[in-house]
C-alpha cells in the first residue's frame, strides 16, 4: 500500500481493536486530512505518540528524530537542560505519512515555531472534566470564553478527542515562555475567582474537589498540545476537532467526532459555507 510516496508496511495491522481500524485505515485517514492538518503542524517541533502494537498495548512518546529517519524529514535542534535534542518538523504530506507508518497515532505540537523557538505565537488553555461531568466542562468553556473576550481575546474552541476542550488564540511573538506562562497563570486565577464553584487552578487532582482545572501549564518551553485533526489513542478513535462556538451546547462528549464521522462533519461544514 502506497500513499503520498510512502510505502505503508503491514497495513493490515489492527491499531484500534474496538473499531477494527487498521494501520492502513489510519494512514488513509491522515492522507485525506493532511491539507487541513498541515497548517497547524507547519514549522512546529513535534512529539509523536507511537503505538507499534496498537493502542491496547503500551505506547510511547518520541520527541527526538530517530537516526534512521530519511533525509527528507526536516529537523530542528532544540536546546535542553541536558544539551541539545533534534526534533521533527512536519511540513508536508510525505513526512506525515512516513511518521504514521512509524505507528504514530497522535501528533502533539509546540506553541512556538522553529525560527523563534523561545517565543510562543499561540497559547492554549486545557479544560478537562472530572469523571462523568461533561456538562461541567462545557460550562467552563463558556465561562472562560466570556472572560477572555473581555480581555480582547477571541479564543478558538477544539474538542481534544479525549475528555475535554482546548481554548486557544494566537499572540504576537516577542515575549518568552516564562513571561507568557506567568500572564496566563494570573488569568487562570482571575477567572477561577469569578467562578470558584466551577473552576480551580489546583495542579494536584486530589485537591480539585470535582472542579474543572484551568490548565495553563502547556504554555511552557518544550511543552506540547495535541494538534487539531490528530487521532487520539482511545477506543472511540476520537479526533481533536476544531468547533464553532455555536456547536458547544450540542456536544455530548469530547470524542463525539471520531474516525467514523469526521469527514461527514467536514462535508456538512463545506455545504454550509456555500
Amino acid at each position: 500500500m502506497e500513499l503520498s510516496g510512502i510505502e505503508i508496511t503491514h497495513p493490515e495491522k489492527i491499531i484500534f481493536p474496538e473499531k477494527n481500524i487498521t494501520k492502513g485505515d489510519m494512514a488513509a485517514y491522515y492522507d485525506k486530512i493532511a491539507d487541513k492538518m498541515l497548517p497547524y503542524l507547519k514549522d512546529r517541533p513535534l512529539t509523536l505518540h507511537r503505538f507499534p502494537s496498537g493502542i491496547e498495548d503500551q505506547g510511547f512518546y518520541q520527541k527526538n528524530a530517530s537516526d534512521y529517519f530519511p533525509g527528507f524529514i526536516k529537523r530542528v535542534e532544540i536546546e535542553t537542560e541536558e544539551g541539545t535534542n533534534t526534533q521533527i518538523i512536519c511540513n508536508d504530506k510525505k513526512t506525515l505519512l512516513y511518521l504514521v507508518n512509524q505507528n504514530t497515532v497522535a501528533f502533539h505540537i509546540w506553541m512556538s515555531k522553529k525560527d523563534k523557538i523561545r517565543e510562543p505565537d499561540k497559547v492554549v488553555f486545557d479544560l478537562d472534566p472530572p469523571e462523568n461531568s461533561f456538562d461541567k466542562v462545557k460550562e467552563a468553556a463558556k465561562v472562560l470564553r466570556n472572560f477572555l473576550r473581555k480581555k480582547k481575546k477571541d479564543p478558538e474552541l477544539m474538542t481534544t478527542g479525549q475528555s475535554g476542550f482546548h481554548l486557544s488564540y494566537e499572540i504576537r511573538r516577542g515575549k518568552d515562555f516564562d513571561t507568557i506562562k506567568k500572564e496566563l497563570r494570573a488569568m487562570a486565577e482571575e477567572v477561577t475567582n469569578l467562578r470558584p464553584d466551577l473552576l480551580t487552578t489546583k495542579i494536584r487532582k486530589d485537591q480539585r474537589g470535582g472542579k474543572i482545572f484551568v490548565d495553563y501549564l502547556r504554555n511552557a518551553y518544550a511543552q506540547t498540545a495535541v494538534c487539531p485533526y490528530s487521532l487520539r489513542p482511545n477506543k472511540e478513535a476520537g479526533i481533536a476537532t476544531p468547533l464553532e462556538w455555536e456547536e458547544l451546547s450540542k456536544m455530548e462528549s469530547a470524542s463525539q467526532y471520531n474516525y467514523n464521522n469526521i469527514f461527514r462533519r467536514l462535508g456538512q461544514l463545506k455545504k454550509e459555507d456555500h
